[in-house]
């Protein structure tokens, strides 16, 4: 399904979620793609959820390759046209709020513009607790933009947390076919 696709996969600060997206890269792995790893810079914090040091080794470790971090790494994506795909796990509502506004001020969303301006898919998985509030104009400016897919997602806990929403990260390889084939996987809302 994926076997011999050069695929891009952002990976943003949602870092409670950073053990699920290794899963996924592992997955997108084993399906025989060859993965281009990129990072947002937050991903070098260190959290309660991990030191970012080794985040990004263990990123290095499945991707077989040198994260791209820097603007001036990720620039090339655009004019040399060697991705099929950029998978944004997870888009965190920072990364999200960016990209809907045109904002570059990391190589994760250099990344993604300058695959986007190839005319090509990219696949969002959010992960944001306020993609009910400030963040839904952004979510609403990328539902109609061009070439823009997203994981399937839903609130993961409307009682506590009611604006927060959360792509079904299982749903990553499906949806990654389906914008291949420039098609978005349904239903894009769900229950969590």
């Amino acid at each position: 399904m994926l076997k011999g696709k050069k695929i891009g996969v952002v990976i943003t600060g949602s870092h409670c979620t950073l053990k699920d997206a290794m899963v996924q890269l592992r997955l997108i792995k084993e399906q025989k793609a060859e993965i281009f790893p990129i990072v947002s810079p937050s991903i070098e914090f260190d959290t309660r959820f991990g030191k970012g040091s080794q985040w990004i080794e263990e990123i290095k470790e499945i991707a077989g390759k040198p994260v791209i971090s820097r603007i001036v790494e990720a620039e090339p994506i655009g004019p040399n046209k060697f991705l099929d795909i950029i998978v944004v796990i997870p888009c965190t509502g920072n990364t999200l709020a960016k990209l809907a506004n045109a904002i570059t001020d990391n190589g994760a969303l250099m990344a993604i513009k300058a695959h986007l301006r190839n005319n090509k898919p990219v696949v969002l998985a959010v992960s944001t607790n306020d993609g009910l509030s400030q963040n839904a104009t952004n979510l609403a400016k990328l539902f109609t933009h061009k070439n823009i897919y997203f994981v399937p997602f839903g609130q993961d806990n409307p009682g506590d947390k009611p604006f927060s929403l959360v792509a079904d990260l299982n749903k990553v390889l499906p949806t990654v076919t389906n914008a291949l084939n420039r098609k978005q996987l349904q239903p894009i809302l769900m229950e969590h």
